[in-house]
């Protein structure tokens, strides 16, 4: 590398390198599908967005030879932060061309603004955070991510692990088809109609008419089920009240389940239409035409991702995820699905990962890992151990 610069983004024109970077590096890669550009222009911080009303951001662009060759997002997640009592940063939106000079130039950039304030160990890719796409690919690239799924190229851990980074949790994603429904194992629908009978649930799916107080009620049950998890940090109120915003017209009835004990809502499952197809084909632009387009196609998608499974803590363990799951197998039938991805899975999550196993589900596509470093002098540790 003759020359290289690494700089903090200051103005529009480097704003716009730092977003349109991934054009260049993918453009003969067939499996990459653009980012709505509206979503990652918020997500970096640089339209408004409610997660960083509680975290700082400052992204980095690294030019070799007078061109983009890289870019990456140094995150302070207070949030986190208070959660954990830890003094740990972040990083995300790493891309880069395959030159280890260039990465450790970007890494370097974030590890010393960070070390600015007061941090002492890094972790990522988080884009923002657990919460939105995180996650390194690092199995299975020969086919295109779903939708809201992390995508690079294999030699991205090379250049991350090449800087001293090593995994601490691995990150699941299992598949299914509809030719799989006839082999499930029968004792599953034991212990479905078991938790039927325990609780006397009564299941119904998502009520249009009143969205945004049912997506606030999902995302509420989904805060609820995960504060044991590993690294995960609740959605504050602005967050939960600008994803149901966002997710409004993306959201369909026949991909949601709700299950209600005494009238009350006690676990809940949604999924998304795959529409990283129809997302290609826009190029990532929802406005002017792009989000009619989104709309209008929805019907011809086959594949759906189910986001989030979540059933409150004292509720666990009874087999309510699998009865969500079973609930929503003839509306997804009905629409006519033919694949199904259930993403993301923490290898720690040993409860979701053996249901998915006994249910049949595929794995793995794909895995995705996510590593930290020190944020002083570079510790090369074991596997799934973390550092202070």
């Amino acid at each position: 590398m003759s020359t290289l610069i690494v700089k903090p983004v200051t103005n529009r024109r480097e704003k716009k390198q730092f977003l349109h970077l991934p054009w260049s590096l993918y453009r003969d890669d067939p499996n990459w599908i653009p980012p709505l550009r509206m979503n990652q222009k918020e997500l970096v911080g640089y339209a408004r967005h409610p997660f960083y009303d509680n975290a700082e951001g400052q992204t980095f662009l690294a030019i070799a030879d007078g061109k983009p060759a890289g870019r990456l997002l140094a995150l302070v997640n207070r949030a986190h932060n208070e959660r954990y009592r830890e003094n740990r940063g972040f990083f995300g939106f790493f891309e880069c061309i395959e030159d280890q000079e260039v990465a450790s130039g970007l890494f370097d950039a974030a590890r010393e603004w960070l070390a600015e304030r007061g941090m002492q160990s890094i972790r990522g890719p988080a884009n923002p955070s657990l919460n939105y796409e995180c996650g390194l690919l690092v199995d299975s690239f020969d086919s295109p991510p779903t939708f809201m799924m992390t995508y690079n190229p294999p030699f991205y851990a090379d250049l991350i692990e090449g800087y001293g980074f090593r995994k601490v949790e691995d990150m699941y994603a299992f598949y299914g088809h509809v030719d799989m429904v006839d082999t499930l194992d029968s004792k599953l629908q034991y212990i479905i109609e078991g938790a039927k009978e325990r609780f006397d649930v009564k299941m119904r799916t998502l009520n249009k008419r009143r969205f945004r107080e049912e997506v606030r009620m999902f995302l509420d049950i989904y805060n609820r089920s995960l504060l044991g998890t590993w690294g995960f940090v609740p959605l504050a109120a602005s967050e939960i009240e600008h994803m149901s915003a966002s997710l409004r017209w993306l959201i369909i009835p026949e991909l949601t389940t709700v299950a209600e004990v005494e009238g009350k809502q006690v676990a809940a499952v949604f999924g998304l239409l795959d529409y990283n197809h129809v997302i290609r084909q826009m190029d990532g632009r929802l406005f002017p035409l792009g989000f009619l387009t989104l709309l209008s196609k929805r019907r011809t998608i086959t594949k759906a991702r189910i986001m989030a499974a979540n059933v409150l803590p004292e509720f666990q363990k009874w087999g309510l995820g699998l009865l969500l799951l079973d609930e929503l197998l003839p509306y997804s039938l009905k629409w006519g699905l033919q694949e199904v991805e259930f993403s993301w899975v923490l290898e720690s999550n040993h409860l979701s990962r053996s249901s998915l196993e006994r249910g049949g589900a595929i794995l793995p596509i794909p895995i995705t890992s996510i590593p930290p470093i020190s944020s002083g002098t570079v510790e090369i540790r074991p596997r799934c151990l973390e550092n202070p």
